[in-house]
């Protein structure tokens, strides 16, 4: 499992000084089904507002 997780959407309530992301966990999901073939296929479904 990764040992830090970095996020740049610092209007994020999970973001953290030094771009780390402080939540719990990480929920991400695709846009085109259960596989993706890059990144912009995904989304973070973490985030929240600050």
């Amino acid at each position: 499992m990764a040992k830090d997780v970095l996020c740049e959407v610092n209007n994020c309530t999970y973001w953290e000084h030094g771009n780390r992301c402080a939540a719990e966990q990480i929920y991400v999901v695709s846009h085109t089904g259960n596989q993706a073939d890059n990144s912009r296929e995904t989304d973070c479904k973490t985030f929240e507002p600050s």
